[in-house]
């Protein structure tokens, strides 16, 4: 079954989890990155295939979390292809791998937060129902989000660059600082300037859950 942009009925679509952990593993082995067996491995062991993206949010069903890491691939590798004629340098101060490793591995931090759970929630008719959902529990390795990631893969034995740490680090934008925290801001402004890969992924991961993951009951939901 095909999507369009802007049909906001992605969620009703079943995602095909064998697939996308296929297609998740492959694009990360191209990278022929050391320690990225281990990344897999922990992974596996952490539930990331079956996890949801968010608890109530985008693609909050199982299997949402690969489709998430795979749509910011994709809209990252878009961004980096299309930048390259407007800015020449970006085909050189931004790898390919690093692409693929910071937009597919920016969310690893939610591998195991979602527990499942049963929601009660009021349908269109003002009926309250029980519905699957999912409870989130930080008991596992609370260090934050972007920064979670990168300590994740570092702790599997990945051999991240400077920039692709930055990127992960950073993915959430100013929506990942602490206002109050004077170096986290230089550090954010710091990051973006230093690396492009930066900026790539900050707005693939945005432009794939406002656009692509955004649903009509989302909409209605507002």
């Amino acid at each position: 079954m095909s999507m369009t942009p802007g049909s906001h009925n992605y969620r009703k679509m079943a995602i095909d989890i064998k697939a996308n952990k296929e297609e998740f593993c492959s694009l990360l082995r191209s990278t022929q990155r050391d320690g990225i067996e281990y990344v897999i491995q922990d992974l596996e062991e952490d539930g990331f295939f079956e996890a949801p993206a968010s608890a109530g949010h985008h693609l909050n069903v199982e299997g949402g979390l690969v489709q998430h890491s795979l749509n910011t691939y994709r809209v990252a590798h878009m961004l980096w292809e299309y930048l390259q004629p407007l800015e020449p340098s970006v085909k050189t101060s931004v790898k390919e791998e690093s692409v693929i490793l910071a937009s597919l591995l920016h969310d690893v931090c939610k591998a195991n937060i979602y527990k499942p759970t049963v929601k009660k929630r009021r349908n269109a008719l003002g009926v309250v129902t029980d519905v699957p959902g999912y409870d989130v529990s930080y008991r596992h390795m609370p260090l934050g989000h972007g920064e979670k990631s990168v300590i994740q893969l570092l702790y599997s034995g990945l051999d991240l660059h400077e920039d692709e740490m930055l990127a992960i680090r950073w993915h959430m934008g100013a929506f990942g600082l602490n206002q109050f925290a004077w170096e986290d801001v230089r550090s954010f402004d710091a990051a973006r300037t230093l690396s492009p890969l930066v900026a790539i992924i900050q707005a693939a991961d945005s432009l794939s859950a406002s656009i692509l993951e955004t649903t009509a009951e989302d909409i209605d939901h507002l």
